[in-house]
């Protein structure tokens, strides 16, 4: 029997002499024992004694062969390359095994070893769809640009487009096919890396195309005029929420990006490139560069929801553009098996506008006590995502101020469903009762809260009826200011008024609260007057002067105490609050002419009423010192003049 021993030492000084060697080498050391069969050993279970061991140690000393010593040299270029060529090898094989199994399949191995699929909507659609490209509106001038991108690997999504704007006109008509083309060259499939030479190849030709047509204008920077506000470090911000809407349409990436070209064609703005992802499984995200700024929007197409945030700069408003992203997004999903058409809800949008960035000290001459939308129109209701309904009625200006009215219904105070309920029909207390759970209706003026729908009533009667029913026998009332008509339908109500003057500056709000507030100017309910009219307006009691308040007083009783015109039993001045940033506001509430005119415009026994402000808390600071300033004021001038309280 053979015994063989391997072992691993150093080369004593003596043998790498000999070898020439000057470093350490591994050494296997073969021994070979003495006998050379089975039939020369001693059965195991003879006894050898101590003698025989040592005989035996010594002729297989003497019989041992001389020992065989080889080496290997392994250099460090050798082992990069071994370790390179094995990465490489094994790299190669995961890809093609990678590509072998989606092209076969259809899926898509992830880290966590799930393979997931594609909707079978998106499989059915063309592999390379032909997305629009964004183009100039006739007429505007887009200054010229730089590009610049970086591609990424994208093995989160099933596609990937990047399309520029179209400066091309009919000379150029026959490089339309190469840009169409081009959109399929940057496509990013189930993990492919994107192709940037084409996508970059045909952006150069674009602008090669722009060198040649707009060889002359070298150094022309009249585009960059400031005089539009476009380049102002300030802007408006849309965020944009719909649900209910078709997953068909949220998961097409072709469907969504015309959808967003036309929305940026409709609302007059310039799109300069667009991006977008078909995500996998489901899910669409895009982001669009406007000259102006940006548009952007991710989808949810099994919940049926999408997200869009629309930014620009410049002073063209975005409320209008509203109606074109519900047009364009809010699409209606179809009916699913078992389900009745009446019973697909209709998408429903829910929306914030905020001002954004700075104006003033940067725009000359800004005062935001001028713009509606940064007063109480944008702080509370335009700026909040709160409400279930914010639908804008009318926006409009007359010759003397902005009128916005708004519909508007707040989770905490009305419910929505219940709303839905009133409108149905039916013999359900929501359908029998539908006036009870409609929205509240809002007016403004430059951005003011004047008067709400649900806060009429409130409102209107507690400046009217006490001073009517205090005076013995109000005959002629004087009203200032009120052009929505809610005081005067409540002073008509008194059948003791023969005249009722309504002396209002604008005579534009009182035809738009005619058209949008009907319920304001209602008086079908006032039967105790033969001659009533259903609008208040055309009551014969009605002298309505639309002038100037204050020259109407001061130029009729204050220099004559009453002799250029008849006296009025009752005067109510239902106009601006006295804290609102506005001159006249200021002049209306302390100037000492116009109210000596009102003290002389009263009968002997008359009543002035005046609508100063929110009713103060008791945290509120004295008058004097607080907002209400004005107000105080005012009181003290009128008890200067004769006014008792």
């Amino acid at each position: 029997m053979c015994q063989r021993q391997w072992s691993l030492r150093r080369w004593s000084s003596r043998t790498r002499t000999q070898n020439g060697y000057g470093s350490a080498l591994i050494d296997f050391k073969r021994d070979v024992g003495a006998a050379a069969s089975t039939s020369t050993l001693p059965p195991l279970s003879s006894s050898i004694t101590s003698s025989q061991k040592t005989a035996k140690s010594s002729s297989r000393d003497e019989e041992t062969p001389p020992v065989r010593l080889f080496s290997i040299h392994l250099t460090v270029k050798f082992i990069s390359i071994a370790v390179l060529l094995s990465a490489a090898f094994a790299f190669s094989a995961g890809c093609l095994a990678r590509m072998v199994l989606a092209s076969k399949f259809g899926a898509l191995p992830l880290k966590n070893d799930v393979a997931i699929k594609l909707s079978p909507e998106r499989e059915t659609t063309s592999a390379c769809p032909r997305l629009p490209s964004p183009a100039i509106i006739p007429g505007k001038e887009v200054p010229y640009t730089t590009y610049t991108s970086k591609n990424f690997r994208c093995e989160g999504s099933s596609t990937s487009h990047t399309l520029h704007i179209d400066r091309r006109g009919a000379a150029t008509q026959g490089a339309s096919e190469a840009n169409d083309d081009a959109q399929c060259e940057g496509v990013c499939s189930l993990g492919e890396d994107v192709d940037n030479d084409g996508n970059a190849s045909n952006y150069d030709s674009l602008l090669e195309v722009e060198e040649q047509i707009h060889a002359n204008d070298t150094n022309d920077y009249s585009h960059n005029n400031d005089s539009d506000g476009l380049h102002l470090p300030a802007g408006q911000h849309l965020l944009v929420d719909v649900k209910d809407v078709d997953s068909a349409f949220l998961d097409s990436e072709l469907r969504l990006a015309t959808a967003m070209v036309e929305l940026i064609n409709d609302s007059k703005l310039t799109l300069l490139s667009y991006h977008c992802h078909s995500l996998v499984p489901i899910g669409v995200s895009c982001v669009g560069v406007l000259l102006e700024s940006h548009v952007a929007f991710h989808t949810w197409p099994k919940e049926g929801v999408i997200a869009m945030d629309l930014f620009t700069c410049g002073g063209n408003p975005l409320i209008p553009v509203l109606s074109s992203i519900s047009k364009l997004f809010g699409i209606k999903r179809s009916p699913t098996d078992g389900e009745d058409e009446e019973d697909v809800p209709e998408p429903s949008v829910v929306w914030s506008h905020k001002l954004r960035g700075f104006r003033e000290g940067f725009a000359p001459g800004y005062d935001r006590g001028r713009n509606p939308l940064d007063q109480d129109l944008g702080r509370y209701v335009l700026g909040s995502m709160d409400f279930d309904m914010k639908d804008q009625v009318v926006s409009t200006k007359t010759d003397f101020q902005s009128v916005d009215v708004y519909d508007v219904m707040y989770p905490s105070r009305k419910s929505f469903q219940s709303y839905e309920k009133s409108l149905s029909g039916g013999d359900s207390y929501e359908a029998r009762n539908p006036e009870q759970f409609g929205p509240d209706r809002v007016l403004f003026l430059d951005g003011v809260i004047q008067s709400t729908l649900y806060g009429d009533a409130a409102y209107h009667e507690s400046i009217v009826h006490p001073a009517m029913i205090t005076h013995p026998n109000p005959e002629r009332v004087a009203i200032i200011g009120g052009g929505e008509g809610a005081t005067l339908r409540e002073v008509l109500k008194h059948n003791t008024v023969e005249e009722a003057a309504m002396v209002e500056i604008d005579e534009g709000v009182v035809e738009l609260s005619r058209s949008h507030l009907p319920q304001w100017q209602d008086c079908s309910a006032i039967s105790h007057y033969e001659r009533a009219a259903e609008w208040c307006f055309d009551d014969e009691r009605v002298n309505a002067k639309f002038e100037d308040a204050m020259s109407y007083f001061i130029d009729n009783f204050y220099s004559n105490e009453g002799q250029g015109a008849k006296a009025y039993d009752v005067v109510i001045m239902d106009a601006l609050d006295p804290n609102d940033h506005v001159e006249f506001a200021e002049q209306l509430y302390t100037g000492d002419t116009y109210i000596r005119s009102l003290y002389n415009a009263l009968t002997e026994n008359g009543i002035l009423v005046v609508q100063v402000g929110e009713s103060p808390t008791g945290q509120s600071p004295a008058d004097e010192t607080g907002l209400f300033e004005k107000r105080s004021q005012m009181t003290e001038k009128l008890e200067e003049v004769g006014f008792e309280r």
